[in-house]
């Protein structure tokens, strides 16, 4: 398993829910010490060079396993998306980026349609609304798969937001780089969660869900936010994203 570095550091509960779901499915799951970040803040900034000094470490550590899987559209997506384009015309690089990515998957993507996972056994007794992130969309076509896991979920409910493949404004460093926009679009999010009346927002991707929750916490709306991983394995009973340890 691929964590990511916002999972690592701001919300280890949403790695274990991947493991808890991967070993459920059959798998047995390994987490390489050696792995770092993949690269996506320096890619996207145009700084090519440390990008692909770091996928040369994560493609040497992962190159020993049957699937890379990661709880992260945007992490998933640059791993299988734009590690090939790295190391065009380095032929012997490019070959080991490819075969990388072609064992990489996002973590709800890998258990339905890789494993075949149809049902999951959590409960989770409340309404829930789903916000599709950028990358797991327009990258990685994760729409469909997360809304049928969720579906077996006993005493869940689904209730679809407004627009819920708009952006959420996170995007990474554009959030940083473009603050007054980032904020407008974010604004909108919020709105459109807040009128479905649902008490929980889940998406696949913990930037968006960090961006959104904190969006959510100044307006005051009393929505839980959490990542997809922890309802469908069972594991909603801690606090939410931004809310203090009890």
């Amino acid at each position: 398993m691929f964590v990511t570095c916002l999972v690592d550091l701001f919300r280890p509960t949403v790695g274990f829910a991947a493991v808890k779901l991967l070993e459920d499915a059959g798998c047995s799951v390994e987490v390489p010490a050696a792995q770092t970040c993949c690269g996506q803040p320096a890619f996207n900034s145009g700084d090519r060079r440390d990008a692909r000094a770091i996928a040369e470490g994560v493609i040497a550590a992962f190159e020993g396993y049957d699937f890379v899987v990661v709880p992260s559209g945007s992490c998933g997506g640059m791993i299988k998306k734009h590690y090939p384009e790295l190391f065009t015309g380095d032929p012997s690089w490019a070959l080991r980026a490819e075969r990388l990515a072609a064992k990489t998957f996002e973590l709800v993507s890998f258990l339905t349609d890789v494993l075949g996972v149809e049902t999951v056994t959590a409960g989770f007794p409340g309404s829930v609304t789903y916000h599709d992130s950028c990358s797991g969309l327009r990258e990685l076509g994760i729409m469909a798969q997360p809304r049928a896991l969720l579906a077996s979920v006993d005493g869940l409910e689904i209730r679809e937001m407004r627009d819920p493949d708009v952006c959420c404004g996170f995007g990474g460093t554009f959030c940083v780089k473009y603050g007054e926009i980032s904020a407008a679009i974010v604004t909108k999010k919020a709105a459109a969660i807040t009128e479905t009346g649902a008490g929980t927002l889940l998406a696949g991707d913990l930037g968006c869900l960090m961006n959104m929750a904190g969006k959510l916490m100044r307006d005051g709306a009393e929505v839980k936010v959490r990542h997809v991983a922890e309802v469908l394995a069972g594991m909603a009973d801690g606090p939410a994203i931004g809310e203090p340890r009890r």
